[in-house]
């Protein structure tokens, strides 16, 4: 009887040795450039209550009506796998309340779950790499937060591949006055949207303007302009960051029609995006903005907050067409002995060596087969150097160090390999 093989779930992947090289190299640069600003790290569940999400992101959104998944526990409570962390964020804020601590910035990592069409750069599970800021309602923030992103471009190599785009969505006021307009716009043109946006033309307006379609997009090029509502506050403060940009030389781009796919944002919202077509349309990778109502929204005071998050998969896609960072693993150390006896003596040694080197990547070949055997297999490692030993050199306390890339070796005693590779490395 054949036994059919259980495939993965659609839109979730496995995330292989060689793609994680990648990943763990653009993970530890995101960490310290984070940290090189202050934030502290916080770890959120995967799963949510699904109240959570209904009263934060909107109930007319894409995310509520088609792409989470939730579900009923034993209990009959409603539960839902995390579409998103900022909400998730507020909710540890305030139940463990630290908004009375010092600490204003948080940043976290993990997998987050939307039920969408599997395609390039969208998956049903996916990784965000994100912060959130507490507390301060001055502009520099948004600018200190553009800064740090503008940063780890660079670190990574990327920034002439990726461009930032812009734009401020202003108050809940000025936003309702917008929405009566721009209904009244598109209410004689409603035949000519696409289907989405003529469901959304009541519900949720100006979700319309990020609709991708052609037609419409062509439609609201005479539409009535969101920036033209903003009060005098919002406008000082979005002149501020981008004036602030062209001085320090980062370069943006004003689109007037990013609007963030999430109810609770206001005021500054911005989007980093990439061409390279191994995307294809997905083409965001890092996305955020102003939140002031959120935290009073689920339950807190008033406070002013802001955030962003970064698509991993997408981030890493662009890291892999532009070559930055090597796929390859590294061995560091490969151990080859052909002692026939269990020794525990050896087993020891080899500890001792792990212990004084564990940042290093130390492989024993625990095969059954000739030395020579075993150095062809070391060659798949691509190890610096390899350690050999045998009865007879174990016997005179000596060891064999074989240089992998150089194809020399040399015979050192035992006692001196700390040394040694203290030296090497």
């Amino acid at each position: 009887m054949i036994i059919k093989r259980i495939q993965s779930v659609k839109g979730m992947h496995d995330y292989l040795p060689e793609e994680l090289n990648v990943w763990n190299t653009t993970e530890s640069v995101l960490k310290k450039i984070f940290k090189n600003y202050g934030y502290c790290e916080i770890r959120l569940p995967i799963l949510e209550k699904t109240k959570l999400f209904t009263r934060s992101i909107g109930e007319i959104t894409d995310i509520i009506e088609k792409e989470m998944y939730t579900f009923n526990d034993r209990n009959k409570k409603s539960l839902t796998l995390r579409p998103e962390s900022t909400t998730c964020c507020v909710r540890a804020i305030l139940e463990n309340n630290l908004l009375k601590n010092i600490k204003q910035r948080f940043w976290y990592f993990g997998p987050m779950f939307r039920y969408e069409k599997p395609q390039k750069g969208r998956y049903r599970q996916f990784y965000q790499f994100g912060c959130e800021i507490y507390g301060l309602s001055n502009p520099k923030i948004e600018l200190e937060l553009i800064l740090l992103l503008n940063r780890i471009w660079k670190i990574l190599k990327i920034s002439n591949n990726i461009y930032l785009e812009i734009n401020s969505i202003g108050t809940i006021t000025a936003r309702e006055r917008y929405k009566d307009d721009l209904i009244n716009y598109l209410i004689s043109k409603k035949k000519f949207l696409d289907l989405d946006s003529q469901n959304r033309l009541y519900k949720n307006p100006l979700r319309i303007l990020d609709s991708k379609n052609k037609n419409t997009q062509n439609i609201l090029k005479n539409a009535p302009v969101l920036l033209d509502y903003l009060d005098e506050n919002s406008i000082n403060n979005f002149n501020f960051v981008c004036n602030s940009m062209k001085k320090i030389g980062i370069s943006f781009k004003i689109n007037k029609n990013l609007i963030r796919g999430l109810d609770y944002y206001n005021d500054i919202v911005f989007e980093w995006k990439t061409k390279i077509p191994k995307l294809g349309s997905q083409n965001t990778i890092c996305a955020g903005g102003r939140y002031d109502k959120l935290i009073q929204i689920l339950g807190g005071p008033k406070t002013p907050a802001l955030g962003c998050a970064i698509g991993m998969e997408r981030l890493i896609a662009i890291i892999n067409a532009k070559k930055n960072i090597s796929r390859e693993i590294i061995t560091d150390i490969y151990i080859i002995s052909t002692i026939l006896e269990e020794n525990v003596k050896f087993i020891q040694y080899i500890e001792k060596i792990r212990k004084n080197f564990f940042q290093l990547s130390i492989v024993e070949d625990l095969n059954i087969g000739s030395v020579n055997k075993k150095i062809i297999r070391a060659r798949k490692f691509k190890p610096k150097i390899i350690l050999l030993i045998n009865d007879v050199l174990f016997e005179k306390n000596m060891i064999e160090i074989k240089y992998f890339d150089k194809k020399y070796s040399k015979i050192i005693p035992m006692k001196d390999i700390i040394f040694f590779l203290k030296s090497f490395f």
